[in-house]
């Protein structure tokens, strides 16, 4: 890694978080290499006001000449979280996909600054066995192809413990025990990775969950849908879309519902697993699936599915600025134009159940019949006809098969 000692220093803009990595860098950067260091939090919604001036003043703590924080969280919900509703995405069935989504808006707001202010190189803390690499990397390339990327966490294939040792000799103190787990927060839910995350036969304990049991019982949370994006929570509505997600999650969390362990495929070919909790986006996803299995035909939910499972895996796999991205999206904002209506959740400790929906939408409640019990579009003998025509394909496989046989 070539450094800047003996030259006019070199700017460099670090996608900077606080956590381990990105502290470590930080010195790293300026202490090692010389640079002149910027550090830039891309904010998607996981950042009180405390925590981002605790993260400033780590920040120049650490060596930076410049610290900004840049909220992106509005940004982020209008280009990838609302799209992610309308698709109902979780990786594997499980994973609402969010730090996959949260890195690229990050990447964009990092490489942006780095214009803003003309640096020289930009840098992240990724490692190089993970996904993050690749979102930074590709994002910084294809939107900057003339500006230096630095990864000093990558380069010198650090440990978690070889990171904490180097800031504990240069005399940087934090609470080293919470820097153990890798903890990524923002609006679309928090994973946590590090120790049992490594292993396939264990688990995380209770205590690694950023957000604990504080509720027992029961309670109902009402979630309204108009066309496909939350427009009020529990009978209040709200204009602004990140709000009422973080209501959501604000109600759900303390039941610590939401919580698993995704295990998928990396960007890179590995298998790979983290822990996360994801309160809010699973309620509201599952909520938004159940509205629109009554709205929605067959074939609106079955390519619908095709698609937010394509959108989903682009957005895991850095191919956010692809440009059928666009198209995609244009898809499913189509697609929600009947998807109105409420939606009752009944939560408790660790699960929630949703109970049903109401919708002037709802294609179960018309004169056709009611399932199981009456018909009213048709005769008992249209549904013989029916069967008869319907059979005949699958009748003409099996008689030329026992003839054949025979």
């Amino acid at each position: 890694m070539k450094g800047t000692k003996g030259m006019k220093k070199q700017k460099v803009v670090l996608a900077y978080s606080g956590g381990l990595d990105t502290s470590f860098c930080a010195m790293y950067l300026s202490k090692e290499l010389g640079y002149e260091v910027y550090t830039a939090l891309a904010d998607t919604g996981g950042f009180s006001e405390d925590d981002l001036k605790k993260v400033e003043e780590r920040a120049y703590q650490l060596g930076a000449v410049k610290h900004v924080n840049l909220d992106i969280t509005q940004e982020y919900y209008e280009k990838s979280i609302k799209y992610m509703i309308f698709g109902n995405i979780l990786r594997n069935g499980t994973y609402p996909v969010s730090v996959s989504s949260e890195r690229i808006f990050q990447a964009i707001a990092v490489i942006n600054y780095a214009k803003e202010i003309g640096a020289d190189c930009v840098a992240h803390g990724s490692t190089g066995a993970g996904n993050d690499q690749v979102r930074f990397d590709l994002t910084f390339d294809v939107l900057a192809p003339e500006t230096s990327i630095i990864t000093p966490t990558r380069d010198l294939s650090l440990t978690r413990e070889q990171e904490i040792n180097y800031l504990k000799k240069h005399g940087f103190e934090a609470d080293f025990a919470k820097m153990e787990y890798s903890i990524n927060k923002g609006l679309w839910g928090t994973s946590i990775g590090g120790k049992e995350t490594l292993q396939s036969e264990q688990t995380l304990p209770e205590e690694a969950f950023p957000s604990q049991l504080q509720k027992t019982g029961e309670e109902t949370l009402t979630i309204s849908f108009t066309e496909g994006e939350i427009s009020a929570v529990n009978g209040i509505a709200y204009e602004n879309k990140v709000k009422a997600i973080q209501t959501i999650e604000k109600i759900a969390s303390r039941y610590a519902i939401g919580r698993d362990m995704h295990i998928g495929d990396t960007i890179v070919g590995i298998k790979g697993r983290v822990g996360f909790e994801a309160a809010a986006p699973l309620v509201i996803i599952n909520a938004h699936k159940m509205l629109e299995k009554h709205t929605l035909t067959k074939w609106q939910q079955y390519w619908k599915e095709q698609a937010g499972n394509w959108y989903g895996m682009f957005l895991h796999e850095a191919q956010y600025l692809e440009p059928v991205m666009r198209d995609i999206e244009v898809f499913l904002q189509s697609s929600q134009r009947n998807v109105t209506g409420t939606v009752i959740v009944q939560l408790h400790p660790y699960r929630y159940v949703l109970v049903g929906i109401e919708s002037d939408f709802d294609l179960m409640k018309t004169d056709f019949g009611e399932y199981g019990e009456i018909n009213k579009a048709w005769t008992p003998e249209d549904v013989k006809g029916f069967t008869k025509i319907m059979a005949i394909p699958t009748k003409i496989y099996y008689a030329t098969q026992k003839k054949n046989e025979n």
